[in-house]
């Protein structure tokens, strides 16, 4: 206890830290204790089930040097750039339409950020409804009369991905919209009034004034972006399965192929260590710009 009689140090908001013990636990035992086992079990040669037989390198070894991993990495490199900056694009551009007080506001966040409220199988499943050339935009288009359309980007190998990427930006852009919107609405309306003021276009006052202020929101934005385009494995299954051939694979896939169909445990955890990986090198760089750079500040 403190000298004015209320409680400091390890005993102030002691019910609060006793009521987070069970999280903080679960938070060790399930996340933490999970990643350790996968990543020592990344070294043995476990198979069907884990055992200690310690092969050192070995799979991270066989992991590079596996063509379906290389061209998982590759598809994944091209599917996450565009979607990190198509979505970033789109969702700023669409909050900032939206910030500008139009009718019906509520009305299009909710239709916008609909998707999001979808599961990713739902999303791709109507995706591959909609792509298909039996029954979706290829068949309308031939019903108006134009018999030689084709559009089928789901069973071309050098489009599926941007099939896949037309999905994945109609699910995740209204999140983005929100993120954005919340950060236009912090804005403080002296700032719009200085600019008009002083004559500054519209369109340079959201470039060299108004994004630099909401560089926050764009951190936290870019890193539920990234960490969604890592782990993407649902859209992958819903559309394409990962075809054709390899066209569309990505490293969840192949992570879950290789513990679950080809049986090699020891194979999938070194994948699932390197997109491990992966997220620390976004999550680091962003803990450090969000605390590291306050304090230093």
């Amino acid at each position: 206890m403190s000298q004015n009689g209320k409680p400091s140090g390890l005993f102030k908001n002691l019910s609060a830290k006793i009521a987070a013990i069970p999280m903080v636990l679960t938070a060790l035992v399930v996340f933490v204790g999970c990643t350790v086992w996968t990543i020592v079990f990344s070294f043995t040669n476990s198979r069907l089930l884990p055992r200690a037989d310690w092969v050192g390198l070995a799979q991270y070894e066989r992991l590079w040097g596996t063509r379906r991993w290389l061209i998982s990495i590759e598809n994944l490199l091209i599917y996450g750039s565009l979607m990190l900056i198509l979505s970033l694009v789109l969702g700023f551009l669409l909050a900032a339409l939206i910030d500008q007080k139009i009718r019906f506001e509520d009305g299009f966040r909710t239709i916008f950020l609909y998707p999001y409220a979808l599961s990713f199988i739902v999303t791709g499943l109507v995706w591959q409804w909609v792509l298909n050339p039996e029954f979706g935009i290829q068949n309308v288009v031939r019903s108006l009369g134009f018999g030689n359309f084709t559009f089928d980007p789901l069973y071309n190998p050098n489009l599926v991905l941007y099939g896949v990427l037309v999905a994945g930006l109609w699910h995740g852009s209204g999140l983005v919209m929100c993120l954005m919107l919340a950060g236009l609405r912090g804005i403080d309306e002296d700032v719009w009034k200085a600019t008009k003021v002083d004559g500054i276009p519209t369109w340079k006052t959201y470039i060299f004034v108004v994004i630099p202020m909401m560089r926050p929101v764009f951190v936290t934005t870019l890193v539920l972006v990234t960490s969604g385009i890592i782990k993407l494995y649902d859209l992958i299954i819903a559309q394409t399965g990962g075809g054709p051939g390899l066209a569309s694979e990505v490293p969840a896939k192949f992570v879950f192929d290789a513990m679950f169909v080809s049986q090699n445990l020891a194979q999938g955890f070194a994948a699932s260590t390197m997109m491990l990986v992966a997220v620390t090198f976004i999550i680091i760089p962003w803990a450090y710009l969000e605390f590291g750079g306050k304090k230093n500040g």
